[in-house]
């Protein structure tokens, strides 16, 4: 299979279970607040990487040339990303969140003209407008009051900050496995958010917290959506260009939106299923070869 075509399905599989994140988000975050929440999740998450590092033997020596690199993207990336999405969500609903943060591609690409000398084409651009058409129908009209709004706002960070990760992704040195990235982009998460965490755990609503939707929420969210589509993501970044891998996350919205309706009972309409076919050509247009 295509290093091209392979890229793309793994992009398309990370993108699908963070779509299901906003859901599991939106279940459990009036009971854990967002901070905590990441923090639990890259917990979970951690637990999960070790045990994969352990089976597989990854050696996780990193030269220290490349240790800022790393860090940089944990921070910005998984500490500051992740947290103003969770925020963004909490405010607005699954849809909005996963929407609004859907902007990330376009993102990608001003990163990837900007840090690599990607070039920019005719067809890139083309797809980057049929995907946010696309997403501009699935997110419709909506008369926004203030919260709403605020959750625009930290989605917006968050789809901002998260794009710039990606394209410092391409600058790690291909002998790093992505399996050793995502750990310590873990674990970085978790140090920066442990000073604000630590002194506030015995605030919790425990009872609330030990039921079977809230743990399963933050099951979810550490061990499927962070520990495994993290690495389904960047491994697919790492078979495609960052400009072009980026339009696989308009993904995300499809099954964020339809998710939200499922199980949340958020009201979808028409334009959901044009613009889904909008973003699908989009994604196509960038999966075969064109240049």
């Amino acid at each position: 299979m295509p290093n091209r075509v392979l890229g793309g399905i793994f992009l398309t599989i990370a993108a699908s279970i963070w779509g299901g994140m906003f859901v599991a988000v939106k279940l459990v975050v009036d009971i854990i607040p967002p901070i905590p929440l990441v923090w639990f999740r890259y917990l979970v998450a951690f637990v999960v990487l070790s045990m994969v590092v352990i089976y597989e033997g990854v050696n996780l020596k990193i030269d220290k040339k490349d240790i800022l690199l790393l860090i940089s993207i944990g921070i910005i990336g998984h500490t500051i990303s992740i947290v103003t999405q969770e925020y963004g969500t909490m405010y607005s609903s699954a849809q909005m969140g996963s929407v609004v943060t859907s902007a990330t591609p376009a993102f990608m690409l001003i990163f990837a003209v900007w840090l690599l000398k990607e070039k920019i084409t005719l067809r890139k651009i083309l797809s980057v407008i049929l995907a946010t058409v696309g997403v501009i129908m699935i997110a419709g009209v909506d008369n926004m009051d203030f919260d709403k709004q605020l959750g625009v706002l930290f989605s917006t960070i968050a789809a901002l900050t998260w794009a710039l990760m990606s394209v410092m992704l391409k600058l790690i040195p291909s002998k790093y496995p992505p399996l050793l990235i995502n750990f310590y982009a873990v674990i970085t998460g978790i140090v920066c958010l442990a000073p604000l965490n630590i002194p506030t755990l015995d605030l919790l609503p425990w009872d609330e917290i030990l039921n079977p939707v809230a743990i399963g929420s933050v099951v979810y969210l550490g061990a499927v959506s962070t520990a495994g589509a993290f690495l389904l993501w960047n491994k697919g970044l790492l078979l495609m260009e960052a400009g072009a891998s980026g339009l696989f996350f308009f993904f995300q919205p499809i099954v964020g939106t339809f998710l939200g309706w499922l199980i949340l009972d958020e009201q979808i309409t028409l334009n959901f299923w044009i613009g889904s076919i909008l973003i699908f050509i989009g994604v196509f247009l960038v999966t075969v070869r064109n240049e």
